[in-house]
């Protein structure tokens, strides 16, 4: 049995939970298809964000589509959001099964 997997992108963002919703919309705008967000605690160049308090909490968006979505992606976030907020973005490739879920 082979695997039939496609190349695909993955983009990670830990970032402030204040501001998801303005993040989703954003998304939807610039057409990601599809993420999954979490809770996410840890320690950076902020501190320990331990997310006990609403608004200390972190989120991870993560989010599997094309090389040109994901850029275009990690760039608005660059342009729009990391002067302001505590946010760490980053690229995978990733290869994924039934693509066509990932367009």
């Amino acid at each position: 049995m082979s695997l039939n997997t496609q190349a695909r992108t993955l983009l990670t963002v830990i970032t402030e939970a204040a501001i998801e919703q303005v993040l989703v919309r954003d998304l939807d705008r610039l057409g990601v298809r599809g993420y999954t967000i979490s809770d996410a605690r840890g320690r950076g160049s902020h501190g320990v964000r331990e997310g006990a308090w609403t608004k200390s909490a972190n989120i991870r968006i993560e989010m599997i589509s094309p090389r040109d979505i994901a850029e275009s992606t990690l760039l608005h976030l660059q342009t729009h959001y990391f002067a302001n907020y505590a946010m760490v973005a980053f690229l995978q490739d990733v290869e994924v099964l039934r693509s066509e879920k990932f367009e």
